[in-house]
C-alpha cells in the first residue's frame, strides 16, 4: 500500500504554527491541496503570505474554530478552492495548566469546546461531504476519507497541573474511537496520534523557561531525544494514506517510548 497523498485535499486545523503547521506543511511537501486553517487570523497571514487567498494548492481560513458557523464555512471554503475533501487533520488544541483543587467550568467548558467538541463538529461536516462524494464515484476505493486526530499522551497522565487539558484529551480520544466505530461501514477512518517528547511552541517555550527540562525529557524517554514536528507530520501521513487502510479507531503513540514508563512518575512535557 501506498504512503502517497498526491492529490489528495486535506484541511488542517491549528496550522498557523507548531505541530499543525509541520503537519499542513508536511502534507503539501507531499503534494497535497491543503487548506490552511487557524484561529488566529495574523498567523496564517504571517506565514502563507499570498498563499492565503491564491490559486495553488494552498489556501488559508481564519476564524474561531470553536463556533459551529465557522466550521461550516471552513468545509465550504475548502470545497469551493478544491472540489472535494479527502482528508480531515484535527490539531487545534488549547492548553493550560490549572489549580486541580479549584479549576472551575469556564476552563474546564473551553478545553472541552477547543479540544474535542469543536474537532468532533468539524469531523461529522467532513464525512457527510466524504460519504457524498463516496455516492458519487463508484469506484471501489479502500477509503472514503481519513480522519486524524493530534492530541497528547495527557489523556493518559494523570498530570495534577494539567487536570482540565488531560480531561479534554481524554475526550477527545474517546469520540475518535466512537466515531471511528460509527464511520466504519462507510469506510472512512478515524485514528489519532497521542504525542510527547516532540519540539512544539508550547514545548520551547517551557524549554526557554526551564534550563534542566531537555535533560529530564531526554532521560525520561528512552530513544534518547526529542523529536522534530516533522518526525509526528510522517505519522499523520500514515494515517491519512492506504498504508494504513486497515487501521481505524487507534490511538497511536508517537512518544519515543515515554508511555513504556510509569504513568504516575513526575510528568514533563
Amino acid at each position: 500500500m501506498s504512503l502517497s497523498i498526491q492529490g489528495k485535499t486535506a484541511i488542517v486545523t491549528g496550522a498557523g504554527r507548531g505541530i499543525g503547521l509541520a503537519i499542513a506543511r508536511h502534507f503539501e511537501e507531499a503534494g497535497a491541496n491543503v487548506m490552511f486553517a487557524d484561529s488566529d487570523e495574523a498567523l496564517l497571514e504571517a506565514e502563507l503570505g499570498e498563499q492565503m487567498k491564491g490559486e495553488g494548492p494552498v489556501r488559508g481560513f481564519a476564524g474561531d474554530l470553536g463556533q459551529k458557523l465557522t466550521l461550516a464555512n471552513l468545509v465550504s471554503a475548502t470545497i469551493d478552492a478544491f472540489d472535494r475533501i479527502d482528508i480531515l487533520v484535527n490539531a487545534h488544541r488549547m492548553v493550560q495548566p490549572c489549580d486541580p483543587l479549584s479549576v472551575g467550568e469556564d476552563l474546564l467548558g473551553d478545553m472541552l469546546r477547543e479540544n474535542m467538541i469543536s474537532g468532533l463538529r468539524l469531523s461529522q461536516m467532513v464525512a457527510k461531504r466524504m460519504v457524498a462524494q463516496a455516492e458519487d464515484n463508484t469506484s471501489e476505493a479502500l477509503q472514503n476519507g481519513a480522519i486524524v486526530n493530534v492530541s497528547s499522551l495527557a489523556a493518559n497522565w494523570p498530570n495534577p497541573k494539567m487536570l482540565a487539558y488531560s480531561i479534554s484529551s481524554a475526550a477527545q480520544a474517546q469520540a475518535t474511537r466512537s466515531l471511528a466505530a460509527a464511520l466504519a461501514p462507510k469506510r472512512i477512518r478515524v485514528n489519532g496520534v497521542a504525542f510527547a517528547s516532540i519540539m512544539s511552541n508550547i514545548l520551547q517555550q517551557k524549554l526557554r523557561e526551564d534550563g534542566e527540562l531537555r535533560e529530564r525529557m531526554i532521560a525520561a524517554t528512552p530513544l534518547g531525544r526529542i523529536a522534530g514536528a516533522d518526525e509526528l507530520a510522517a505519522t499523520v501521513q500514515f494515517l491519512a494514506s492506504d498504508a494504513s487502510s486497515f487501521v481505524t479507531g487507534q490511538i497511536l503513540s508517537v512518544d519515543g517510548g515515554r508511555s513504556l514508563g510509569d504513568p504516575l512518575a513526575p510528568s514533563v512535557f
